[in-house]
């Protein structure tokens, strides 16, 4: 009987197959003909995305670029840079760490690039569980209640306050460039300040060049803090040059990674901060 990984690679390549021969496949289509859940092939095709073998769609993926609408091909364009962000940040974990991940998709997806280091991970990131993680990683989840994939709440600071990591990766809704960070879910910053705290070593938040904001651009929609202790912000090479000189004269050091091979592009007009 085949293994678990054979059984994942060999529906894997069938569904690249089938998008070579239709050019869009959709999730539903997918899970019926395979007989598994949407969940499942939605982590398919992130994981073949991640390789580069397709670009994902609302509801499916495509093979064929001109087969995406101007607005699917901005998104594409930047959770190709987001993808970029998490190899490279993937770069700073080190065998033998313990990490804290917050809610940020970015931020989780760089254990897929971790290889055979042996990490322990705690999170309050559902999406923990849709990812196809090398064998090397173990995660360990916070509990708490659920809202948009994130745990928070009192439970999830309890968990925290009996845990220690030597480093944190996180992802933020908006970062402006007098060092202020924005969070969609205001409940989570009381759980990002108190992972920083509880870090031994180095932090590290991931954000697009879409989430690098002037001061000016300030939104009530977003929860905001600063850290007082030291944090390195990961971006893309599509990101405001003012924007990152400002940030460094903040006092905050800022990293940006390089594109990777298969997804050097010019950047759709869309794809617009």
């Amino acid at each position: 009987m085949k293994n678990s990984r054979e059984v994942i690679e060999q529906r894997q390549q069938e569904i690249c197959r089938l998008i070579l021969e239709n050019g869009t496949v959709s999730v539903e289509e997918l899970a019926e003909r395979f007989g598994v859940s949407p969940m499942t092939v939605r982590r398919d095709l992130r994981s073949l995305e991640t390789g580069g073998r397709l670009a994902r769609t609302h509801g499916g993926a495509t093979a064929e670029p001109g087969a995406l609408s101007a607005e699917e091909a901005a998104a594409a364009f930047v959770r190709r840079c987001r993808l970029d962000i998490s190899k490279y940040a993937a770069r700073f974990v080190e065998d033998g760490d313990a990490l804290f991940i917050n809610g940020s998709g970015t931020a989780i997806d760089l254990l897929v690039f971790a290889g055979d280091k042996k990490v322990t991970v705690f999170t309050n990131n559902c999406g923990a569980l849709e990812r196809d993680l090398p064998g090397s990683v173990a995660v360990t989840l916070t509990g708490g209640e659920v809202r948009s994939g994130v745990m928070v709440g009192e439970y999830v600071m309890r968990n925290l306050l009996e845990l220690n990591a030597d480093k944190t990766f996180m992802g933020c809704a908006v970062i402006y460039e007098d060092g202020e960070f924005g969070y969609a879910i205001p409940t989570e910053i009381g759980i990002n300040e108190l992972m920083v705290s509880r870090t031994g070593k180095d932090v590290y938040i991931l954000a697009d060049h879409t989430k690098l904001r002037g001061r000016e651009m300030k939104d009530s929609a977003y929860g905001r803090c600063s850290y007082a202790s030291p944090v390195t912000v990961i971006t893309d090479s599509f990101a405001d040059r003012n924007i990152v000189k400002n940030l460094e004269e903040n006092g905050i050091r800022v990293l940006i990674a390089p594109q990777d091979k298969g997804h050097r592009e010019e950047r759709p007009e869309a794809a617009g901060d």
